[in-house]
Formats: C-alpha cells, structure tokens, sequence
C-alpha cells in the first residue's frame, strides 16, 4: 500500500477554527509591531537613545517570559485555552493604551513589560489550542502559516508604523495596536473548542510540582530536547543582531526611520519565503530538525554579510537573507513541539521553551547595547555570526547522534 498523500500546505485553511486563530493572529501581530517600532523609533530618532537604550525596550518585554512564562505553562494546562486567550486579548488591548502617554523611556519599558506578562499565557494557550483543530500530520503547515501571516504583516507593518509614526506620531501606531488586540479577542471568542481534552479537569497537585514535572519532561525528552536548546543557542545570538538594527540603520548606514522600517520589511520577506519553502518541501527531509541547524548556519552567514556592507541597497538584500535563515529555524521548531509533546503538557512545553528563548534573547540584548558601544555595531554583528556558524556545527553533530 503506498504511504498516503501529504495535506498540502493550504488544507489547514479549510478548518473553519484554523481560519478564525490565523485572522486574530493577523490582526494581533498587525498591532504588535506597529507598537513596537514606534516605540524603537521613538526612543532612536526622536529621543536620540543610546544603544543601551533601544534595547532595554526587548529587554523589557522578555524577562517577564523567562521569569512568570514557566509558571504560567501550569496553569494554561488548567485552563480552558479559549478563554485563557481572549481575556489576554482584552486586558492588552487596555495596557497598551497606557503608551499614548509614554513620553520617557522608563513608561515604555514599564508598559512592555506588563504586556509581556499577561502575552504569557496568550502564547502558551494558542499552542495548546493548535494540535486540538488541526490533524497532527498536518501540524507543520500550519505552523508554517501562522509563520507566514507573521512575515506578512513583518513586511507591511514596518512601512506603515514609519508612515504613521512620522505622519501622525507614535501614538497612532499604539492606538491601532489597542484596537487589533479588541479584534483578535472577537475572532478567538468565536472559535468553538471540544469540550473533552483530556487534561482540562484533571487534578494537578501544586505549582511547583507540575513546573518541576514539566521541566523533567522537557529535558529527558530526545527531540524537544534538543529542540528547544538549538532554538535557545540561535536566538542568542539573532537577537544580538536584531535588537541593534536601529542603531545599525543610524550609524553604519546614516539613514532614518523609513531606511529601518525596509531593514525589517526585508527580513520579513526572507521568512516568508522560507516558510513557504518549508510547508512545500520539509517533507522530502529525513528529519525536520535538520531544518533548524541548516537555518542556524544560513542566519550566521547572512549577518556576516550584513556586517560587511555600509550601502543601504547590499544591506536590504542581505536582511532577505537572514529572514530565509530565521524561518528555518521556527517553522519546523515550533511544529515539533506541538506534535511530539503529550496534550497534558503543551502548555507547559511551550511555556518553558518560551522562557528559555526570552532569557537567552534577553541576555543576548542586555549585553549587546554594551559591546556595540565599546566595540562598534560591525564587531557585534561579526561576532554574531561565528557564535551562529558554532551553534549550527555542535548542532549538526548531535542531531547525528540521534537520528
């Protein structure tokens, strides 16, 4: 009997649920980096910041992730999941209405900082929600879409918070924010959910002990596992690159606003690109995690190049480059997660992998405000790149040693 068809990469759009959870994240990714740019640009180009500066705003909102995120796994496990979300959605919509009068740094950290908390449990809770409306052998194309609504929007966000921003001021790009996260509640509270998964009712014991269990789980687990420590290794480095790309625009390429908002438009159309590669082809692959390694080293490559030119049409070519990289590495990554772990533990399974990923993000940007500054924009993105090439090659042998 031959093995059966793979679902092309377009079937999950013929689950109703599927469609409505990829809407409200259209819209909600829409808003959340319409916010997050003003809030860069506004701390560069209007505040004249510090690289220290810039980056404290990711720092901000990750260590909320790597500190509440684990914890918040457990009770997204307990939790109905759709609820979880919309009521996520709603009390951000009203958090991010405090930035309209944000006029110093400290309120932009501050506000970011409580969106990433209560972002702690939206996040966790739409993966769990993923493996309940679509079939598991189709998992990695919808992983593969909701990455590609994300790249989407990355592409056309950038142009219109630069548009707004210098049009209308910052403060409209945070509007807008609020009322994308009113409209992805709306779209997620008409999502109809089975009632009986099996992990809904079940009686936990305390806190510490299903963290505890949950992290067992994580680390004894052969591929989320390995998973989780590549993708964790490669945003250190990544993020070294991306929270300094302001600071980049400003003072290698002597450009504004417009110039940084294409920078992330270009890495934007790179992940696309990959992620439409990956839901065609991955399956041709003996492994989906090669997938990540090869991402790790394309990335690695990419920033070197970037780190090499000091015109802006080189540098815009590139950033496609490292966006193609970056999407290897998260498609077939998170897809994994969802369909090797047990339904009683995507909660915590994202939760902990999540957190892993926002401390090493975080560190990664803490640091790099400082080196840029000592050392030069140049040698941070040089050193970047080697730190990714290692990762890719430690990467390649263990994923040998166990496949």
């Amino acid at each position: 009997m031959s093995p059966a068809p793979s679902p092309s990469p377009g079937s999950v759009f013929s689950i109703p649920a599927f469609r409505r959870l990829w809407m409200a994240q259209f819209v909600s990714v829409f808003g959340d980096f319409l916010a997050f740019y003003a809030a860069s640009s506004f701390i560069s180009f209007r505040l004249h910041g510090s690289p220290r500066q810039v980056t404290m705003i990711m720092v901000a909102f990750l260590t909320p992730f790597a500190l509440v995120g684990p914890i918040a796994g457990v009770f997204v496990d307990r939790w109905d999941a759709r609820r979880t979300m919309v009521m996520s959605d709603v009390i951000r919509a009203a958090l991010v209405l405090s930035l309209l009068w944000a006029g110093a740094p400290w309120q932009i950290y501050s506000t970011f900082a409580v969106l990433s908390v209560v972002s702690t449990f939206f996040i966790p809770a739409q993966s769990v929600t993923t493996p309940i409306i679509v079939p598991k052998e189709s998992l990695l194309a919808a992983s593969a879409a909701m990455q590609q609504t994300v790249q989407a929007v990355r592409i056309l966000s950038p142009a219109v918070a630069g548009a707004l921003a210098g049009w209308l001021g910052e403060r409209s790009c945070y509007a807008l924010d609020s009322v994308s996260f009113a409209a992805s509640a709306l779209l997620i509270g008409s999502i109809a959910l089975p009632h009986d998964r099996p992990h809904m009712n079940k009686d936990f014991g305390s806190v510490l002990e299903e963290l505890n269990s949950g992290l067992k789980y994580v680390f004894t687990h052969t591929v989320i596992g390995f998973i989780v420590l590549a993708l964790a290794a490669g945003t250190f480095a990544i993020s070294a690159f991306g929270s300094l790309l302001a600071v980049y625009v400003r003072d290698v390429l002597h450009a504004g606003p417009y110039i940084f908002g294409a920078t992330g438009s270009m890495v934007g159309v790179g992940m696309l690109a990959g992620s439409v590669w990956v839901a065609k082809y991955s399956k041709k692959l003996k492994h989906p995690a090669r997938l990540v390694v090869i991402g790790v080293f394309t990335t690695g490559v990419f920033v070197a190049g970037l780190a090499g030119v000091s015109a802006t049409g080189p540098a815009l070519a590139i950033c496609i480059g490292v966006g193609l990289g970056a999407s290897l590495i998260i498609v077939p990554s998170f897809a994994l997660l969802q369909s090797e772990a047990e339904p009683d533990m995507r909660g915590r399974v994202m939760s902990i992998s999540m957190a892993l990923l926002c401390a090493a993000q975080a560190i990664a940007v803490f640091f790099a405000g400082d080196v840029a500054a000592r050392l030069g924009i140049v040698f941070l993105y040089y050193g970047s790149a080697i730190l990714l090439t290692l990762i890719a090659a430690a990467g390649w042998i263990r994923l040998r040693q166990l496949t």
